[in-house]
């Protein structure tokens, strides 16, 4: 009867293990709500959102984008006339990651201010 019981707490063991550890079994997980792909922004000035989870770092196009406690982010970007890819990297802490794009774009006859932005700025 010993050896039921003890191969029984063994088992709720590792199971309630393999619950707790699956999140960081999974790796970056990364949704982007905006833009969507192939946006058109006639104004030149896109908003960029979206929520990361289980990540260490997070970037758009090499620069850092911080997000939230709850992994949401959001940024305010001026792109030039034409088409534009965004490529977001999202990283955990063990080196896995995940990449993804969004292609927009800026007509021809769309005013562009100066090429500014408030990545990170949240």
């Amino acid at each position: 009867m010993t050896k039921y019981l003890i191969a029984g707490v063994l088992v709720l063991l590792v199971g309630y293990g393999l619950v707790e550890a699956w999140p960081l079994l999974k790796g970056p997980a990364l949704v982007i709500d905006s833009p969507t792909p192939g946006a058109v922004f006639p104004g030149a000035i896109a908003s960029v959102s979206g929520k990361v989870l289980r990540a260490s770092a997070l970037t758009l196009d090499g620069a850092p984008l911080l997000p939230d406690e709850q992994g949401a982010f959001s940024a305010t970007l001026t792109f030039p006339r034409g088409s534009s890819i965004l490529t977001f990297v999202a990283a955990d802490r063990f080196g896995r990651s995940i990449i993804k794009t969004r292609q927009i774009f800026v007509p021809a006859g769309a005013p562009v201010g100066s090429p500014t932005s408030d990545i990170g700025a949240n």
